[in-house]
């Protein structure tokens, strides 16, 4: 017998917000990446194709507000909306193309255009989270980290660097804090081979509800301090699901620095993905 067809409530869009200035790394979901068979692709055409490898989807789109992406997106057959200058981040970019959907989308994912790697599987357990939780507002998923991965983190935050974030949760799931720091504090030489840090994966799920809630919150300041968009939701008292997720194979990696370049592309020729 065959599934029964999703509710309205049940409808499932990705939205990839992009947008060309960033601090860090200008121009970004332009940036040219190779893949496997040693073509190179902008990273946003790399997010979309992510996306379009997810199960269960009833829409995959690209937001931004800039003219250069919206050129490069049309041309690889994206769906674009476009969405105002003024949002600070991804989750005010996913709220202000919510008038742009289709109104039967009740499920709107957030996934980031620097994470081309984040592998589908993680997008449905979020959405099969919602779907079996109808009191669930926000889902984001997350990785224990490998040694190798701790390590990472540890350099990179030693050296000054960004190399990804974070999460503590209580015992239910529910997120007490997110960190571009490594949290929480281990010890030197303790649990360094099974390190008990949970790696964040930037993608999100919310309900129409949380999006709408989201954009009446006011900007929080430990979402200034960090540059994390969810410490808002935290901030404002609406729970935010950890779901945690396997690890592909490999490390997940994120697009933060022009030095994670080639790391990804090492990646992408080891899944052998084009």
């Amino acid at each position: 017998m065959a599934d029964p067809a999703p509710t309205a409530s049940e409808r499932v869009a990705i939205v990839i917000p992009a947008r060309h200035a960033s601090s860090r790394y200008p121009g970004k979901p332009l940036a040219m990446l190779r893949g496997a068979n040693g073509e190179a692709k902008p990273l946003i055409r790399r997010s979309w194709e992510a996306a379009s490898r997810v199960d269960g989807v009833d829409l995959v789109c690209v937001a931004t507000d800039d003219d250069r992406i919206r050129a490069v997106a049309e041309g690889f057959g994206a769906t674009v909306l476009m969405t105002p200058e003024s949002c600070a981040n991804g989750t005010e970019r996913c709220a202000a193309a919510l008038p742009l959907l289709r109104e039967d989308i009740g499920i709107v994912v957030n996934l980031q255009g620097d994470a081309p790697l984040t592998p589908a599987p993680f997008v449905e357990a979020l959405v099969a989270f919602l779907q079996s939780h109808p009191d669930a507002m926000v889902a984001t998923p997350a990785i224990r980290c490998s040694p190798s991965l701790y390590r990472r983190l540890v350099t990179d935050q030693s050296e000054g660097r960004v190399g990804g974030t974070t999460v503590v949760a209580r015992g239910n799931g529910e997120a007490l804090y997110f960190s571009k720091r490594v949290l929480p504090y281990v010890p030197a030489g303790a649990a360094e081979e099974d390190p008990p840090v949970w790696f964040h994966v930037g993608v999100y799920a919310y309900r129409r509800a949380a999006l709408e809630r989201y954009a009446a919150l006011p900007v929080s300041p430990l979402e200034l301090l960090e540059g994390l968009e969810q410490l808002r939701f935290l901030d404002g008292g609406v729970p935010v699901a950890v779901v945690p997720v396997d690890a592909p194979g490999g490390d997940v990696w994120e697009l933060n620095n022009p030095q994670d370049v080639a790391p990804i592309e090492a990646l992408l020729a080891a899944r052998g993905i084009d």
